[in-house]
Parts: structure tokens; sequence; C-alpha cells
């Protein structure tokens, strides 16, 4: 058999294909826990400051639904529990990130936040493959 043979078998096999999800939800959602913690354990003013400055009304309402949707919605893609809708959130956290709060910004300060969305839309459409809890817990399908 040759190496591209082999190759085309591995990368076909569906359990290839999961470990690129898990892959994918546990980057994903431990960057957004490390960029959740500092707001949700740290100084929610001061975001909340930087919130009402983006005209938002209700600011700490909007930078506990932000913090939360970053940190909390982080710990559930790492344990792919309720993965679309973590995944939402935190896309949505995103679109606000990439093209409010740094929509004056050069490419290269909104390009993380753009970024983590698009990883976002990714397990949004994908699922959370076979390795979560959502399969477990809930007998959902992988995808």
């Amino acid at each position: 058999m040759s190496n591209q043979s082999r190759l085309s078998i591995f990368l076909t096999r569906s359990w290839s294909r999961d470990w690129a999800i898990l892959l994918l939800r546990l980057w994903l959602g431990s960057m957004m826990v490390y960029h959740g913690w500092g707001k949700v354990f740290g100084n929610i003013d001061k975001f909340a400051e930087g919130v009402a400055k983006m005209g938002f009304p209700l600011p700490e309402f909007f930078a506990w639904s932000a913090a939360l949707s970053e940190f909390g919605g982080g710990l559930l893609l790492i344990f792919g529990l309720f993965t679309r809708p973590a995944a939402m959130f935190v896309g949505f956290t995103m679109i606000v990130a990439g093209f409010v709060r740094h929509l004056d910004d050069p490419f290269g300060k909104k390009e993380l936040s753009l970024t983590y969305l698009v990883l976002a839309l990714v397990i949004l459409i994908a699922g959370p493959g076979k390795a979560a809890l959502d399969r477990i817990l809930f007998n959902r399908s992988a995808t």
C-alpha cells in the first residue's frame, strides 16, 4: 500500500474528524477561559467601563454577559457540554470584539477575535464530535 493511500485512509476515518474537533474545542475553550478569567475573577468594573465607552446600555449587564460567555462558554466547549449554544455565545462575543471594540483598530488588533469567531463557527457547524459530554449524557449524535 502506498503512503498516499495510507494517508487517505487515515484522513477519512471518522475518528480523525472527531480528534480534530476535540483539539479545536480544547484550544478555543482554553483560550476563552483564559480571556474570561480576568474579567470574571478580576476587575469587572474596569471591563464594564470599556463596555460603556462602546455605547452599550446597561454596561454592567453586557460586561458580565461577555465575561461569562468567554469563561463559561470556554468551559462548556472544553467538556463538549451544550457545545453548539456555547460556540454561539462565544462567536457572538467575538463579533462584538472584532466589529465593535476593535472596529477602528488595524487588522492586527482585530485578527485574534476574528480567528476565535471563525473557530466558534466551525464548532457550531461541525458539532461537538464523539468525545463530548453532549454525546454521552444526552445521546446526541456527534454531528
